[in-house]
């Protein structure tokens, strides 16, 4: 009897955490994690470019950098969970080096979601830049070089210190992390981090 009241008692408190989590609309990250970002407070999206998710909440993302705050800083940063996921971290991580995320992020989604083009290896990966006026020489050099392994490498860790279990996911300044399952949407996730950035703007008036 003792027993069953036990885990009865036990599934209650897993509820009422649940319901905070959800409430809360964040997972505080234990320990916090460093950022980029100096004094500003840093706002970083983790994202795939094959997940559909990821892809649909970007015109949520993009509004809310309309109206971004001059004391945030926002980041992306590629995530890792399987192999197959590393040409687009590299894909990532070689636009950005080349100065050209803006022609390649968007369309590389646009690309996969909806004209459901298969670039997913290095090969389509190298075909895409290229019809995107990147420099064959440019893009092998970048794409196959020491310094973008090592960044795929610390993203791979970054995301396990996040304790990240799906994509899109938002990381507010190393300590918290917001997704549209914590937040109930992805119109919620936007209204979260501005809440959690003028939380971390109390944060720093009381240090």
């Amino acid at each position: 009897m003792k027993t069953a009241i036990n885990y009865l008692i036990l599934a209650l408190l897993l509820a009422l955490c649940n319901q905070a989590i959800a409430f809360d609309g964040y997972i505080e990250i234990t320990p916090s994690q460093p950022t980029q970002t100096g004094d500003n407070i840093e706002v970083l999206e983790v994202f795939w470019y094959g997940c559909s998710h990821c892809y649909d909440f970007e015109p949520f993302i993009n509004k809310w950098l309309e109206k971004k705050p001059d004391d945030v800083v926002f980041r992306r940063m590629p995530g890792i969970f399987r192999k197959d996921w590393i040409p687009h971290a590299k894909a990532y991580f070689t636009a950005e080096k080349l100065d050209v995320l803006k022609k390649i992020h968007s369309s590389l989604f646009t690309a996969i979601h909806k004209k459901k083009k298969p670039i997913y290896d290095d090969r389509s990966i190298k075909k895409f830049f290229l019809e995107h006026d990147v420099d064959k020489q440019e893009f092998k050099k970048i794409y196959t070089s020491d310094e973008t392994d090592t960044k795929v490498k610390q993203a791979y860790v970054m995301g396990k210190r996040y304790k990240i279990t799906g994509v899109p996911a938002i990381i507010v300044n190393g300590k918290y992390l917001v997704s549209g399952s914590t937040a109930g949407s992805f119109e919620n996730v936007t209204k979260v981090i501005d809440l959690l950035i003028e939380k971390e703007r109390e944060s720093i008036k009381i240090e």
